[in-house]
């Protein structure tokens, strides 16, 4: 049997894209759109949900994600609207600087809701309507690669990411049976509007030497991914998580020299 190129559409398919304001869930959204799929915008910040939602052709609907109340009552909205929901890209999340010594029970607690509570709640709804639908479903939950290494000064927000890895292993095993697929993206340096603003004179050059492909990301490499793990493509395909990040999680600290370019491990001065 030879692979039809059609099975890549999404074509009558209803999206949620969480934090789809900007940057990665602005991408992804707009991916899922290009390829078919009818999309709804669950972002917080009332201006980048409108502007988003114009921009791409979707529907804009302003939601903490935080709140189960929000959450059920722009599931109920986008389904009334768009059709039963049969794809969730959880991609909200936030951090902030917070060092083991210094973070405190409302800080951990922020990060915890930020970047983990929500991957439960907005699962668990839309799984609950693909059931109820007697379809299929494929969830993408967005981490990171701090989940799975060493973040000094992050210790919260990695341990968050570490639980949606977790969470997304143990979801796809639960919910398999009710043909919902279920793996996550973990990006690292990924050139963002909030990359940008941040980023150094030099940050290009540096991210060339840090990432073995010799670049930063860009969000459709993230939309890239999540259109494949959407769509029939990736039938077979749950409880993973796919590193879309040139290369760095591989490279454990080797990276380009400064000044030949070859491969080192650790600094060089």
């Amino acid at each position: 049997m030879s692979i039809d190129p059609t099975r890549t559409l999404l074509t009558d398919r209803v999206a949620v894209v969480t934090g789809g304001g900007a940057g990665i869930g602005r991408g992804v959204a707009a991916g899922l759109k290009a390829f078919g799929a009818s999309v709804a915008i669950w972002e917080r910040d009332m201006a980048s949900c409108a502007a988003a939602a114009s921009e791409i052709g979707a529907l804009g609907i302003a939601t903490d994600v935080r709140d189960s109340a929000q959450v059920d009552a722009a599931l109920e909205r986008t389904v009334a609207e768009l059709g039963p929901v049969t794809i969730l890209v959880n991609n909200a999340g936030g951090l902030f600087h917070s060092p083991i010594l210094e973070t405190r029970e409302n800080g951990w607690d922020a990060l915890y809701k930020a970047n983990l509570r929500h991957v439960y709640l907005c699962t668990q709804r839309v799984a609950r309507v693909i059931v109820e639908h007697t379809l299929s479903g494929s969830i993408i939950n967005v981490t990171s690669i701090e989940g799975i290494r060493a973040a000094p000064g992050f210790a919260a927000y990695a341990a968050a990411k570490a639980g949606v890895i977790s969470y997304t292993k143990t979801a796809a095993l639960e919910l398999a049976p009710h043909g919902i697929r279920i793996n996550a993206l973990a990006p690292d340096i990924t050139f963002t509007e909030g990359l940008a603003a941040i980023a150094p004179p030099n940050a290009e050059e540096q991210f060339r030497l840090v990432v073995p492909m010799g670049r930063a990301g860009h969000v459709d490499d993230i939309a890239g991914a999540a259109v494949f793990l959407a769509s029939d493509m990736s039938s077979y395909i749950t409880g993973q998580t796919i590193h879309v990040d040139g290369g760095t999680q591989a490279s454990c600290g080797w990276y380009h020299h400064p000044g030949t370019g070859d491969y080192v491990l650790g600094p060089t001065h």
